[in-house]
């Protein structure tokens, strides 16, 4: 409990946040990410009731399984590999496990869903319902981020700007979490004014939610502390830009499919 923050409604609030459970301390973070994977879940689940366009049940725990168990691989493996060097010098089990990013769980997520819908022949696309309640959950998983302070490696390099906030050492710190929950916000609304226009094919809002997050985090990460790989940048950038180059094409494919198929009714 260290450094008290400065800055508005925050100035009498030390890092980390900590709950005390069954006799046990525990950190903001891993409470509000499983808040957040239940409460999306349970947002999911509302949306599919409601949705008009209803998949088998084998397609959707196909997709399911596929989504869970490729995110959990990502997650740790792209979090190990943020510093490989540190993983070669010191290879435990709890520091593999320990190790995670949402970039590592988003990409092979959907590498995971894909497979999932080749194995089970299914070819429409399914990302659009999960957009909103995964948007909700990253929402809350970043206010466990932000409570965490620097005791997760999940804060911002330090900084001279209004914006720098002490989180739990002696410098002014970007709040990198905050500018994400900000971000997603308003990624929320843009989305939301898409989707009411009923016009975009489906998928679409799926893609433009990807598109936009990998770009947020690509910039994101030059004022997070990283290990840079190839040139200035780090793994979680790298895996961005791959991310961003297929979902340029993806949205390419589907507008251009879109319109052809618009034209010949």
């Amino acid at each position: 409990m260290a450094a008290f923050i400065k800055t508005g409604i925050f100035e009498t609030m030390d890092f980390p946040v900590t709950f005390h459970l069954f006799g046990k301390t525990v950190l903001a973070h891993p409470l509000f990410e499983a808040l957040g994977m239940f409460v999306g879940m349970r947002y999911y689940f509302y949306l599919k009731r409601k949705s008009k366009e209803k998949t088998s049940f084998n397609t959707s725990a196909a997709v399911l399984i596929g989504a869970t168990a490729g995110a959990l691989f990502g997650s740790k493996l792209i979090g190990n590999l943020e510093n490989p060097y540190r993983l070669l010098e010191h290879f435990d089990f709890p520091s593999l496990w320990t190790s995670n990013t949402i970039v590592g769980g988003l990409a092979f997520g959907l590498l995971g869903v894909e497979l999932a819908k080749k194995v089970v022949g299914h070819k429409e696309s399914t990302g659009d319902l999960i957009v909103f309640p995964l948007i909700l959950a990253m929402i809350i998983g970043r206010i466990g981020c932000f409570l965490t302070g620097i005791y997760e490696e999940t804060y911002g390099v330090p900084t001279d700007s209004v914006f720098g906030m002490y989180l739990g050492d002696q410098y002014r710190r970007h709040p990198v979490a905050l500018y994400e929950i900000a971000f997603l916000i308003v990624l929320w609304m843009v989305l939301k004014v898409i989707q009411r226009k009923n016009r975009s094919p489906s998928g679409f809002i799926f893609q433009i939610f990807m598109l936009a997050y990998f770009t947020f985090r690509l910039m994101l990460d030059f004022i997070k502390p990283r290990l840079e790989i190839i040139g200035n940048v780090g793994t979680i950038q790298i895996v961005c830009i791959c991310v961003i180059i297929y979902y340029i094409y993806k949205i390419k494919n589907t507008v251009h499919l879109y319109h052809h198929k618009n034209q010949n009714l």
